[in-house]
């Protein structure tokens, strides 16, 4: 009997073993699977990220003049803090392209350096009177536009140096550059774009024809209509419908009319695609192409493969003509009017760039300032402060009470119907959802008690609720994994209780408790929902001074730069949560080390 039982367990040892290592693989795949979703994360997060790590900067000779500064000459303080300091700014940026006429297109040439600079200048002097009167060459922060055609967000740019000669002509701001035969790579790519052009609009003809057939289907529905009120001889529904009918009828002539530009507008560009080694006509809806020579900058209208006519966005300094490598084309794949930068503020930045006045430094802005409107000028210190004082309130509140707690329930509480109760809800509490404890903070600590809305001490109060579950479980697991035999060693030898307890349980379990709340602190960094409960979600441009500011903090901060519009604060959320998760891997790795270097094996 025992030599068949032996047979029959080898039978299933391979079907055993199989299943064994079924369910490693399992296990393994599980492992790979969420280690690719977190790489995953990561990739996603740092590669939006890292480039708001740096900022681009515009060198400008900062003329500190003393006529537009001070011109009583008495270092009035209030004088000096209210003068035009963005003035300064502008006549410098007129000096660098003084071609540039005209209200509309100054205002766009002053866009270029950040609307903020200004205040910096004023900080700059307001603290020091003794550069009123002298020029200084400064950095100054470019516009978050700059910014992103500097990093290549705003469109897929190619550029070339042509290896061939060619003859310029300068009518009237008109442009006409000549070269055999060496335009037609541009020929090519302006021929693409208009072939896409009109793809586009044959499907937005379609799509209009679509919505007309529509419209027609709807009157043609109103007019049977009108004729059942007409044969019931109903007053009312007979006005009310040809009101209707009214209104269709102008919307089918209106779609009529767009559908006629369209087709206009197709015919026109096809017309020109239709005539061999014609001269193509560049619109609005075609790739921008644009020529940097001569320390100038042209936008090319027409083209062919010898002859280019071009409208001047800077100024050339000289008409000579262009010898190889002294000129270079820039394609921009995103037309015009689909992006905010245009090509004139294009030109503008790469004549700056060739004279080595734009460069890319370290945003030292985005650590030392607060919120902002403007992109460049916006930075995470007041939420980093604000994120500070509150995770200070929450351990100054949650570490003692959940260690006194702990402490109680484990060692001194009776063993009893209460707190069995006691125990239950605590861990209820640690399930319930944190939005509620926002609930409880708006009508209990700001509603009732009247503390300050939107400061780090109310969220950290709130914090506190949540966190303490943690520490509580945390901490009463710590006390539980020291062994008896400490107690009673200690009781042994005259120790009271209460010596007992302090004297020996809990430094051994500390480390236990100290992971626990560094683990619940993190918990709390990364929190949100009760903090817009309680008002942190507000816009605060001043770093907080002390826990009772106003202020709001890092995973809001993220929150509220995902809502804007701009293409500059998604770099800077994703630069946001880089920080953020360094903080919590930092954390969490704190609390594994301060547990393997102080934890006792029994």
């Amino acid at each position: 009997m025992a030599i068949n039982n032996t047979e029959a367990v080898k039978k299933t040892l391979p079907r055993r073993y199989r299943k064994e290592r079924h369910f490693r693989l399992i296990g393994l795949s599980a492992i790979f699977i969420g280690l690719a979703f977190v790489f995953l994360l990561f990739y996603n997060i740092i590669s939006k990220g890292y480039s708001a790590f740096t900022q681009s900067y515009i060198e400008l000779p900062i003329t500190f003049s003393e006529e537009m500064i001070d011109p009583k000459g008495d270092r009035d303080p209030k004088v000096i803090a209210g003068a035009n300091y963005s003035g300064l700014i502008k006549k410098v940026m007129r000096d660098q392209f003084p071609d540039v006429k005209g209200r509309k297109i100054k205002r766009k040439l002053y866009r270029i350096v950040s609307s903020g600079a200004g205040y910096d200048l004023q900080a700059m002097v307001v603290n020091d009177h003794s550069l009123i009167g002298q020029t200084k060459t400064l950095w100054l922060l470019a516009d978050d536009e700059v910014d992103m055609y500097m990093k290549g967000y705003v469109s897929d740019v190619e550029k070339r140096t042509p290896d061939a000669e060619a003859t310029v002509t300068v009518t009237d701001g008109k442009v006409l550059i000549q070269s055999r035969g060496q335009f037609t790579g541009l020929v090519e790519i302006a021929r693409a774009s208009a072939e896409e052009v009109i793809r586009q609009g044959d499907r937005r003809i379609s799509r209009v024809k679509s919505r007309q057939q529509s419209v027609k289907d709807d009157l043609e529905n109103q007019r049977q209509l009108l004729d059942e009120a007409t044969n019931y001889g109903h007053v009312k529904s007979i006005e009310r419908i040809s009101e209707v009918i009214q209104d269709l009828e102008g919307r089918i002539a209106s779609l009529q009319s767009e559908i006629d530009a369209l087709e206009k507008r197709v015919a026109s560009i096809q017309a020109t695609l239709d005539i061999p080694d014609g001269i193509l006509q560049q619109t609005p809806e075609s790739a921008s192409l644009l020529i940097k020579m001569h320390g100038g900058v042209v936008k090319v209208a027409s083209l062919s493969a010898d002859i280019i006519n071009g409208e001047s966005l800077v100024a050339l300094k000289e008409t000579t003509p262009l010898q190889p490598g002294e000129w270079e084309i820039l394609s921009i794949q995103t037309p015009e009017q689909d992006r905010r930068f245009s090509d004139r503020s294009i030109a503008w930045a790469e004549i700056l760039k060739s004279k080595g006045m734009i460069e890319s430094k370290f945003n030292v802005p985005f650590f030392t300032h607060g919120d902002s409107r403007e992109p460049e000028q916006s930075g995470i210190a007041g939420a980093l402060m604000g994120s500070f004082y509150t995770l200070v309130v929450t351990l100054l509140l949650s570490f003692p009470i959940g260690v006194a707690t702990a402490i109680y329930l484990e060692e001194f509480a009776p063993k009893n119907r209460w707190s069995d109760l006691i125990e239950v809800n605590i861990n209820n509490l640690a399930a319930v959802p944190s939005i509620v404890f926002g609930l409880l903070g708006l009508a209990v600590f700001i509603n009732f008690f009247g503390m300050p809305r939107s400061a780090p001490v109310v969220g950290g109060v709130v914090l506190t609720l949540m966190t303490l579950p943690t520490i509580i479980i945390a901490s009463r697991a710590a006390l539980k994994s020291v062994p008896p035999s400490i107690r009673e060693a200690a009781l042994g030898m005259g120790a009271s209780r209460m010596q007992t307890i302090f004297h020996h349980v809990l430094p051994l379990a500390m480390p236990g408790m100290l992971t626990g709340s560094i683990i619940g602190m993190a918990q709390a960094l990364g929190e949100t929902a009760p903090l817009l409960m309680i008002g942190m979600v507000a816009f605060i441009v001043d770093i907080p001074g002390s826990a009772f500011d106003p202020s709001t903090v890092l995973p809001v901060q993220i929150y509220l730069w995902a809502d804007s519009p701009e293409r500059a604060f998604v770099e800077r959320t994703s630069a946001a949560i880089i920080v953020l998760l360094v903080f919590l891997i930092t954390m969490n790795a704190l609390a594994v080390l301060l547990r393997k270097k102080f934890e006792r094996r029994w």
